[in-house]
């Protein structure tokens, strides 16, 4: 299964605000074997919205949108969603009955707080009001972290991938001397590498055959120098 995952607020792109729900989904995804195509951020402009969920949704399995949920000026993602899907945007029954549970009558409400695309389906917020959608492989998530969390949370068996394994290395090695071991240790197994530079060199393994990425972390242990 393989995911596009889209944040979306002008804050974001500011600077204002760290995108911690982008790196937090992206973990949660790959912890479940799900792989992350894209990573983008939109501005709070439904058209902008609109096309790269449209061009997302083509492409990839599942596009998660958080963020720019709610009734005021600048939340804007349902209607970027609903323009993306050629859907109208109205009340959504059950949502209404969830806030109702949840002790916030129609009257409490500012306009347009339960408003998702024509046959969405809601996603409860259990830590806040404003609530998430799904439809057409599409799911919507607000953009405050402890909301989002919760509300992935409620579909995350939706996102099943294949398990992966993996194996850290530390050599104490500048990364250019250790260019003809990685090379040897991609012939000879079938793992991805990848190497984080730092005071020393992280090289990560990963594959989908345990037993390969454990054989393959204890080979290149054997011939790189540890801290």
């Amino acid at each position: 299964m393989n995911v596009a995952v889209v944040t979306v607020g002008d804050e974001l792109l500011a600077g204002r605000t760290t995108n911690t729900n982008a790196t937090w989904l992206c973990e949660q995804l790959d912890n479940r074997g799900v792989g992350v195509e894209r990573v983008t951020t939109v501005p709070d402009r439904v058209s902008d919205i609109a096309r790269v969920i449209n061009e997302y949704r083509a492409e990839y399995d599942a596009v998660i949108v958080t963020g720019g949920l709610g009734p005021t000026h600048d939340d804007l993602t349902m209607e970027g969603v609903a323009a993306a899907l050629g859907r109208d945007l109205g009340e959504h029954d059950e949502a209404l009955a969830w806030l109702a549970a949840d002790g916030y009558s129609r009257d409490d409400l500012v306009a347009g707080t339960a408003e998702l695309p024509a046959g969405a389906r809601a996603l409860h917020n259990d830590a806040g009001v404003a609530p998430g959608a799904a439809l057409e492989g599409v799911y919507v998530l607000p953009g405050v972290p402890a909301e989002m969390k919760a509300m992935f949370e409620t579909i995350a068996d939706e996102f099943i991938g294949t398990a992966t394994y993996r194996e850290a290395i530390v050599a104490d090695e500048p990364e250019s001397a250790l260019l003809d071991r990685i090379a040897e240790l991609r012939e000879r197994f079938d793992v991805s590498v990848g190497s984080y530079p730092g005071d020393s060199v992280r090289i990560e393994l990963k594959g989908t055959d345990e037993t390969t990425v454990a054989d393959a972390a204890a080979w290149l242990r054997e011939r790189v120098e540890s801290p």
